[in-house]
């Protein structure tokens, strides 16, 4: 089932409103896709260099559309996502600085740096920005849209043994189906389509439920195997929110309380989110044995502080 599917008729979006959103989710996602792409890159074996040499010209790519979306959202974005921990986290940057160190990338930490530095939503949106968020916009979709196909390639790859990568099948599924998210909603955006809260919480719950079993199930794999009582952890989270996941799409055919999964979600959410926390601090402070690259704990956490940010809102409006 596709995320969201466009209707032929747009509900008005005010443009002002049209400019914090796509601004919100450029410096959610596109430091999500630049980050895909790094683990992408870091995870091929020398005989396919030129994957390597691709994957890393697509995080230089969204490096960029970084840097424009920073640049155009100072004073304009919400404060609740800058405050959100989904933009960046108290270990973003050492996160970024070890897997560097680890990896020999070089990650351009003045971005993560310039978004410290944002301020929140005390500016309107004049004509000018909304037409430069609009090719913003653009840019993003077609750039990510090409991230697909390139990671669809990867999977098809190493699903009929024609390649070899460090990354799981499921795990090049997992980005994959968050980029599409990505380009389905700034398609979404440019179309000026409102969004309708109690349509959108049911696939947002039953989509990002998904991700946190994903993100548990990829942890448990990649700890150590004498890291046991963070193995049960992460595998307990990972039934939990298989769970969950069946739950919301159950809200979705009106077969349970939407309100009764939204709060469970809530609460599982929460403790993920502490979770990814500590693992992520673990792995700055080499006290968690895995292979786990610490940029991926601090990607986790930040998806979990993103959820947690649209649940409560779901919250708010039921």
């Amino acid at each position: 089932m596709d995320y969201l599917s466009l209707s032929a008729r747009c509900d008005e979006l005010t443009s002002s409103e049209f400019v914090k959103q796509s601004l919100a989710l450029h410096l959610f996602f596109g430091r999500i896709m630049k980050e895909h792409s790094f683990f992408l890159e870091v995870a091929f074996t020398p005989r396919d260099a030129n994957y390597t040499r691709k994957a890393d010209s697509f995080r230089k790519a969204f490096d960029s559309l970084l840097e424009k979306a920073i640049t155009l959202s100072n004073g304009i974005v919400s404060e609740k996502v800058l405050q959100s921990g989904e933009v960046v986290t108290p270990y973003t940057l050492q996160a970024e600085k070890l897997s560097s160190f680890y990896t020999g990338v070089r990650i351009p930490t003045r971005l993560t740096q310039a978004e410290f530095g944002l301020c929140g939503d005390d500016r309107k949106a004049g004509s000018r920005i909304v037409e430069k968020v609009k090719d913003l916009n653009n840019e993003a979709i077609k750039l990510t849209n090409s991230l697909i196909e390139f990671k669809a390639k990867i999977l098809s790859n190493v699903l009929s043994c024609r390649m070899f990568t460090l990354n799981y099948p499921l795990l090049i599924d997992h980005i994959m189906r968050e980029a599409k998210l990505y380009v389905s909603l700034l398609q979404k955006l440019q179309c000026m389509e409102d969004m309708n809260l109690e349509k959108e919480a049911y696939k947002q719950e039953s989509f990002w439920n998904r991700i946190m079993a994903e993100h548990s199930k990829f942890i448990r794999g990649l700890l150590d195997p004498t890291e046991n009582e963070l193995f049960n952890a992460a595998n307990d989270f990972g039934k939990e929110f298989d769970q969950l996941t069946k739950d919301a799409l159950q809200a979705m055919d009106k077969t349970m309380p939407a309100d009764d999964v939204t709060n469970r979600s809530l609460d599982a959410t929460k403790r993920i989110r502490d979770f990814n926390a500590a693992g992520t601090r673990g792995l700055l402070g080499c006290k968690v044995k895995s292979i786990i690259v610490p940029l991926l704990g601090d990607h986790v956490l930040r998806e979990s502080n993103h959820y947690l940010r649209l649940l409560k809102m779901f919250k708010k409006a039921q």
